[in-house]
């Protein structure tokens, strides 16, 4: 019971600051789950984050089942309403206060900060996820490679990219 606890007070306060998603988060939920608490590994964690990003849903699926790993259903249960609740209450607050607000300029000018933050957060997780997992001077310039790609050309369709990964992934190369 006690580790069930742990799991929802920690997933309750990162949820607190997770503005822009769980993905903004990640890394410090990798370092919670893998290097403080190790409940998992890293490979785990891994799988677990491509699974939940494959699926159709949200993006959260991946503490769900890190949660379940730990403590089985119960485990995800609690995992899932912990990383919900104080966002969701958050927003609530935060969205009847926008709502509230009778000058358009000002409303503006909160949304826009809000998008910012959050574009801000997500890009700093992708950055941190990155360097954590880019081990070999060949999966950094993948990155890189994607990166560009994905801004300059609107084009080509990101499962191009995850094909061309796997190809060099399984080729050895990374």
């Amino acid at each position: 019971m006690t580790l069930l606890l742990t799991l929802f007070i920690k997933l309750s306060l990162l949820s607190a600051v997770a503005f822009g998603g769980i993905i903004a988060v990640l890394p410090t939920f990798f370092d919670l789950v893998v290097i403080q608490e190790k409940w998992i590994s890293a490979q785990t964690f891994a799988d677990y984050f491509a699974i939940a990003q494959a699926a159709p849903g949200p993006n959260f699926m991946a503490i769900t089942l890190i949660g379940w790993d730990i403590y089985g259903v119960l485990g995800a249960l609690v995992a899932s309403i912990a990383i919900c609740w104080p966002s969701s209450i958050m927003v609530f607050f935060l969205e009847r206060y926008i709502t509230g607000i009778q000058d358009p300029e000002k409303k503006q000018t909160i949304q826009y900060a809000a998008a910012a933050l959050a574009v801000g957060l997500v890009l700093a997780s992708s950055w941190e996820l990155a360097r954590s997992f880019n081990n070999h001077w060949t999966a950094t310039l993948l990155t890189i490679i994607v990166i560009i790609v994905t801004v300059l050309s609107k084009k080509i369709h990101p499962l191009y990219l995850i094909a061309l990964g796997a190809i060099i992934g399984g080729a050895g190369f990374i």
